[in-house]
C-alpha cells in the first residue's frame, strides 16, 4: 500500500469513527441555507465534520510548510505532526464525496476549501500540488481555460504565490482576491474569490442602522464581483445578526464566522 493510499485509510477510518458519534438532524428539520465559511475551522472541536454538520459550504485551514508536510494551526509553535491538511481535510472530504454521490452536500454542487499559507506560499504550493493530484476526482480542475467543475474548489488565501499558480496549465487551485483585485482581468477560475477584512473597508460594528453610504459601498463591491463571476467573502465581521442580514441582503455568498451554531441559527430563520 503507497503513503498515500495508507493516509487516506486512516483518514476513511478518522471520519467514519467521529460520524458514527454523531446524532443526525431530523429528517422534518430543513437544512440550512448554504452560505456559512468556517473560518479558523481547526479550531473546533471536530475540524471540517463540525462545520459540514452545521450546513457550512466553506471552511478555512491555515497550514505551515514543516518537513515537507502541510501542517494545520494557527501558530507555529503550536503545531501537531498528526495534524495534516490531508487527514484533516482532503481524505474526510474525499470520503464524504465518495459516500454521498458525489456532492459534499446533496443539495448543493460546490464546497469551497480556503488553505491559507503561513510560510512561503511557492514552498506550500509545491507541496500542496503533489498532494492534490491524489485528489483529482473530487477537486475543481483546470486546463488551459477549460473548468471542470468538483464537488471540492481550492482557493488559495494567506501567501498566495499567484505567478506559480497562473502558470500551471492543469491545476487544482484558485487565488483568493481582495478588494484591490475588483478590476483585475483574471479569469475566475484563476480568482474564484473576492475576500477583505472588514473594517479595512467599513466601520459598521453592526450595531444599530447600517449607515447608508455603507450600505451603498457595500452593495456595489458585490455587484460589481459578481459580474466578474467572483464570490464575495469579508473576514473579521463581527459576529453580529444584523450585520449577517446587511451581508446577506447585498448579496454577499460567504458569511465569515468562528460560532458555527449561531450562524446555522440564523440562517435557518432566513428559510
Amino acid at each position: 500500500m503507497s503513503r498515500r493510499h495508507f493516509v487516506f485509510a486512516i483518514g476513511a477510518a478518522w471520519l467514519t469513527l467521529l460520524v458514527s458519534f454523531h446524532q443526525p438532524v431530523a429528517a422534518d428539520e430543513p437544512a440550512p441555507p448554504r452560505f456559512g465559511h468556517a473560518h479558523n475551522d481547526y479550531r473546533h472541536e471536530r475540524p471540517l465534520l463540525d462545520a459540514l454538520d452545521a450546513g457550512f459550504v466553506s471552511v478555512e485551514a491555515d497550514v505551515f510548510l514543516r518537513d515537507g508536510e502541510l501542517l494545520v494551526g494557527h501558530d507555529s509553535w503550536g503545531l501537531l505532526t498528526d495534524r495534516t491538511l490531508e487527514r484533516l481535510y482532503l481524505a474526510p472530504l474525499a470520503e464524504r464525496v465518495r459516500r454521498n454521490k458525489g456532492r459534499v452536500h446533496a443539495d448543493t454542487p460546490r464546497f469551497w476549501l480556503f488553505i491559507d499559507f503561513k510560510t512561503d506560499g511557492a514552498a506550500c504550493y509545491a507541496v500542496l500540488r503533489e498532494q492534490l493530484a491524489e485528489y483529482t476526482d473530487i477537486l475543481t480542475r483546470i486546463e488551459g481555460d477549460k473548468v471542470r467543475p468538483g464537488a471540492v474548489t481550492v482557493v488559495i488565501s494567506g501567501d498566495r504565490p499567484i505567478d506559480a499558480i497562473r502558470a500551471d496549465r492543469v491545476r487544482h487551485v484558485g487565488v483568493d482576491g481582495r478588494l484591490s483585485d475588483l478590476d483585475s482581468d483574471a479569469p475566475p477560475h484563476l480568482m474564484p474569490v473576492i475576500s477583505d477584512a472588514w473594517f479595512s473597508h467599513f466601520k459598521w460594528i453592526g450595531k444599530g442602522e447600517m449607515p447608508a453610504d455603507q450600505r451603498d459601498k457595500l452593495r456595489n463591491i458585490v455587484a460589481k464581483a459578481h459580474e466578474r463571476g467572483r464570490t464575495v467573502r469579508f473576514w473579521a465581521t463581527p459576529e453580529s445578526e444584523p450585520l449577517w442580514a446587511e451581508l446577506r441582503a447585498a448579496g454577499v455568498d460567504l458569511l465569515n464566522t468562528d460560532q458555527l451554531a449561531r450562524l446555522a441559527e440564523f440562517a435557518r430563520r432566513q428559510r
